[in-house]
């Protein structure tokens, strides 16, 4: 039983210790410039489609979520009468 957690320990370690690093590609120059551009579009929507999609996906629960709010408050502030 032992002889499993010490094989496993030398695994792990191995595993761990002769990992190769991967070299990362620098995209900040390339976004730097995307995101520079004087193009007449909103600093928010740059980013493309995702950007876009993120944004309106953003304002619809905000609106849904405020809509929700004043239902409830609404619904609070003039309970049903029972009877």
């Amino acid at each position: 039983m032992f002889d499993h957690f010490v094989t496993l320990q030398q695994v792990s370690r191995r595993q761990i210790s002769s990992t190769v690093r991967r070299q990362l590609v620098n995209k900040v120059p390339d976004k730097q410039k995307l995101f520079q551009e004087a193009n007449g579009m909103p600093v928010h929507l740059k980013g493309g489609v995702s950007d876009a999609v993120l944004y309106r996906a953003t304002m619809g629960l905000t609106v849904l979520g405020t809509a929700y709010v004043i239902y409830e408050l609404v619904k609070a502030a003039l309970p049903q009468k029972k009877g």
